[in-house]
């Protein structure tokens, strides 16, 4: 009698225990979803970013004010070098230049009253200010201007050894930076100069932006050698990789099929003149 008992009641049991099978799957099936969700909402917080655009166009010399800014919250991967995050740090400062409808609000665009006059308000963050000297055909005949890019190339005599073992050294011009800002010209460090064209003198300084280390390294090869700019096209922001030029390399270039001489067979060979009787023979001296 128990054991038909037993067997009238096994299937409740195994419907029991599956029962509380299932809720457990489902119960851990919803936790684990929900902690995706978690990560998901995380990761999308974390890739957010708020940043402050202009709702108007602003001319240059405007104070701004907070009815002409707004915070628009983005993706962080759209955000630009020293964008400005919140309202309150660039209400009543003063744009340095025009400020576009809906672009972002840029710390290096703006500036404190009185701080017009500063150049360290234009240098970007992480780099430096170093003025290098050049004179006229290095810096693009003296038509730089404040705001411009440039690639920095050095001429420097390089250590070598010749055939006979000597020691030697050969002119080398090595590219040396890519797509650097012009902080300043002389003085000038406003896209506007603060004379007319025809009061300006061609400066034999200019200001650059570069990292501590390339300004440790330009330091070095002024010193060494001699400096020159290349002025890129506003639109032109590609790093390439430039070989340096030396003898070798231009020999290569204008004339791939011929093997360059070396300075070795540059030399004039000696030689000596045989006469006999009238006929004049040169045979050469190893």
């Amino acid at each position: 009698m128990q054991l038909q008992v037993s067997k009238k009641y096994l299937p409740i049991i195994i419907a029991g225990i599956s029962g509380l099978i299932a809720v457990f799957l489902i119960n851990r099936y919803i936790q684990e979803r929900t902690e995706e969700a978690k990560k998901r909402v995380l990761l999308t917080q974390k890739n957010l970013g708020t940043v402050v655009v202009a709702k108007q166009d602003i001319p240059s010399g405007t104070t701004l004010k907070e009815s002409m800014l707004a915070e628009e919250t983005v993706n962080r991967a759209i955000l630009q070098p020293r964008a400005a995050t919140s309202i309150d740090r660039v209400v009543d400062r003063i744009a340095i230049v025009p400020i576009s409808k809906g672009e972002q609000v840029l710390l290096n665009k703006v500036t404190i009253s009185g701080q017009e006059g500063s150049l360290s308000m234009k240098v970007p963050s992480g780099k430096r200010a170093i003025a290098v000297s050049l004179d006229n055909i290095s810096s693009v005949g003296g038509m730089l201007q404040p705001g411009d890019h440039v690639d920095v190339v050095g001429m420097v005599p390089i250590p070598t050894v010749t055939a006979e073992g000597k020691q030697a050294t050969q002119l080398t011009t090595m590219p040396l930076f890519q797509d650097v800002l012009v902080l300043a010209v002389g003085q000038e460090f406003t896209s506007v100069p603060s004379v007319r064209k025809e009061e300006r003198t061609v400066s034999p300084v200019v200001t650059l932006a570069l990292s501590p280390q390339e300004a440790n390294l330009i330091v070095f090869v002024q010193e060494q050698g001699k400096l020159r700019l290349i002025l890129r096209s506003p639109q032109d922001t590609q790093v390439q990789r430039v070989a340096p030029a030396s003898w070798e390399t231009l020999f290569r270039t204008a004339m791939p099929e011929q093997k360059p001489e070396t300075q070795e067979l540059r030399k004039p060979k000696r030689s000596v003149e045989i006469y006999r009787g009238l006929n004049k023979e040169i045979k050469g001296l190893e």
